[in-house]
């Protein structure tokens, strides 16, 4: 199985470092300490994760040992990846809550008895001042700077909280506190991880190899997937709208859910890749919600799907809305349908609104008696 592994990392990854070590390591047999960590500033996880859950779980099945890392010291920091401004602090309460969501789903792919779960407050939170110090000796604030959304920022001249230059310090030594031999990730945590090497090396380990895969994006088409976006599907939202949202994907996305998150074998992917976009997307949206929340449920939200949208029928219960929004694009936002105006606009034309049962442009107006539908939402005007 290792070289197994090793030839579906190799396939699925954008970048591994470094790729003959790990190989190496693989093919011999080695036991690997695999990391992943997941802070928790939301309480969902979302089908993006699939992702490096799905790495993970061929660690798993290889005999490796998966340790998840639930952040929630480093969470209260807030991750400054991609960030073109400093994300709020959580708070302590805030944080136990979100992460209590996360043991249930990653049940739904990982086998928890064989997992080492560890809070990086176990190690971090008992830091002195001293400690802290001693660890941010082991690099450079150039280095630190370094990383593109912080180079950004400086350029751009948007503010940078001095506690956010923690952030990279404290996971990397996550790396060094449980003894990381791999360590995966999305590729905006290329820094975050290549970081975590340099710190074992202060801390005289072996560094970690490293392996980063494609984000998904979300079902706007544009930006990575995220719950504060609106563009997610979460991994326990209800059957109907796990398969609403994925047949709500731009065409241009259809292949990279197919092969990032389907949980279906090679070649029933090639089929599904050979159909038409409207056939391929109802087939993904049906797999996606088997391996979820199983056949049966899959069918029922097909069946819902196309009573709703094939056939047109507008249900019995629907969201009253009684104000006078001044043109759709309106309507959408002050719903809470579409989280911004350039959102909303992105909705409409990619043929996501409808009015009564019909597809509609930026142009319509919506008045007393219409009935929009929009992500899975009726809203009935009042």
């Amino acid at each position: 199985m290792s070289r197994e592994l090793s030839e579906r990392l190799r396939e699925r990854a954008v970048q591994i470092h470094v790729e003959d070590h790990l190989r190496a390591r693989l093919e011999r047999g080695d036991s690997l300490r695999v990391k992943l960590g997941l802070d928790p500033t939301a309480p969902d996880l979302h089908v993006g994760h699939l992702v490096v859950l799905d790495v993970l779980r061929a660690f798993q099945d290889d005999g490796h040992t998966v340790v998840l890392i639930i952040g929630d010291y480093t969470a209260m920091i807030g991750d400054p990846s991609g960030r073109s401004e400093t994300r709020p602090m959580l708070t302590k309460e805030q944080v136990a809550a979100n992460a209590e969501t996360y043991f249930q789903q990653v049940d739904l792919v990982l086998d928890r008895s064989e997992i080492e779960v560890r809070h990086n407050s176990e190690w971090l939170a008992a830091m002195s001042a001293a400690d802290i110090l001693r660890l941010m000796a082991k690099a450079t604030l150039q280095q630190v700077l370094q990383r593109e959304d912080f180079a950004d920022r400086i350029k751009e001249g948007t503010p940078i909280s001095a506690h956010e230059i923690l952030y990279p310090f404290n996971q990397a030594y996550d790396s060094v506190a449980i003894k990381a031999d791999v360590e995966i990730g999305g590729t905006d945590q290329l820094f975050n991880l290549l970081f975590g090497r340099e710190i074992q090396k202060a801390y005289e380990q072996e560094p970690q190899d490293i392996a980063v895969f494609p984000l998904l994006e979300g079902t706007d088409g544009v930006q990575k997937m995220g719950k504060s976006l609106n563009n997610y599907i979460g991994l326990t939202e209800p059957p109907e709208q796990i398969y609403g949202k994925t047949m709500s994907i731009p065409d241009n996305l259809i292949e990279k859910y197919v092969r990032l998150v389907s949980g279906v074998g090679r070649r029933e992917q090639d089929e599904i890749l050979a159909m038409k976009p409207r056939d391929a997307k109802a087939t993904l949206a049906r797999a996606l919600v088997n391996r979820l929340h199983g056949d049966v449920a899959a069918r029922g939200a097909e069946d819902d799907f196309n009573t709703k949208f094939r056939k047109r029928e507008i249900p019995a219960e629907r969201e009253p809305y009684d104000k006078s929004p001044a043109d759709l694009v309106g309507l959408l936002v002050e719903t809470g349908i579409a989280s911004s105006r350039n959102d909303a606009r992105r909705l409409v034309e990619q043929g996501g609104v409808r009015i009564n049962g019909e597809k509609v442009g930026l142009d319509a107006t919506p008045v007393k008696g219409d009935v929009v539908s929009a992500r899975r939402r009726y809203i009935e005007l009042k």
